[in-house]
């Protein structure tokens, strides 16, 4: 994939791209951070990265869903790009994805997911399971960033404008922390996230 590097430069131009200490939704402690959020405060920028992604994921879709917090804005302009029914889950106190505000998904739906930004693919897995439990099947997963080592969910190609190597740890082998850097949890999920031993 040939990387349109405007993306990246956009993304760094807002301050999206951070440098520091952070401990990631999946566990992890990584030395940097994208905070999509700073890219899709404007609008117009937001209507750019969804109309651009929604050309990668053109296809049979029926309906896009997103993960909270972070794929909500960039999920919904792909949707608009393309057209289409936007939905996203919310976590219940157990943690786990539920379908709420009356959102229901028919079985057989192609379910286009889209996310801000892809690490593990963790998220993108539990929404997953939550739309097939549903009877809806996944027909593309895309995401502004992918982060991610494999480019991959379960088999599913990640379509992202950006990919970024950016290293990450477990709690045990985090140069970071031997070094007493103090971390910070910018994610939206924080309870239930335990450090990666």
């Amino acid at each position: 994939m040939n990387q349109d590097d405007r993306w990246v430069r956009l993304l760094e131009s807002v301050g999206a791209v951070q440098t520091g200490h952070f401990l990631l939704s999946s566990g992890r402690h990584s030395e940097r951070y994208v905070q999509c959020a700073r890219v899709l405060e404007d609008p117009r920028n937001a209507s750019l990265l969804g109309a651009e992604l929604a050309r990668q994921m053109a296809g049979e879709v029926d309906r896009v869903v997103s993960p909270p917090l972070g794929g909500i804005l960039i999920g919904y302009e792909v949707a608009r790009a393309l057209g289409k029914p936007f939905q996203f889950p919310e976590r219940v106190p157990d943690g786990l994805f539920q379908l709420r505000r009356g959102f229901s998904i028919r079985p057989g739906e192609r379910i286009a997911i889209v996310e801000d930004v892809i690490t593990t693919g963790r998220t993108t897995r539990e929404l997953m399971a939550l739309l097939h439990g549903h009877g809806a099947q996944t027909v593309g997963v895309g995401a502004i960033v992918d982060r991610s080592v494999n480019h991959e969910v379960d088999g599913w190609p990640v379509r992202a404008l950006v990919r970024l190597e950016i290293p990450t740890y477990a709690y045990s082998e985090c140069p970071l922390c031997a070094r007493g850097v103090p971390i910070a949890q910018p994610g939206s999920r924080k309870q239930g996230v335990k450090e990666e031993a």
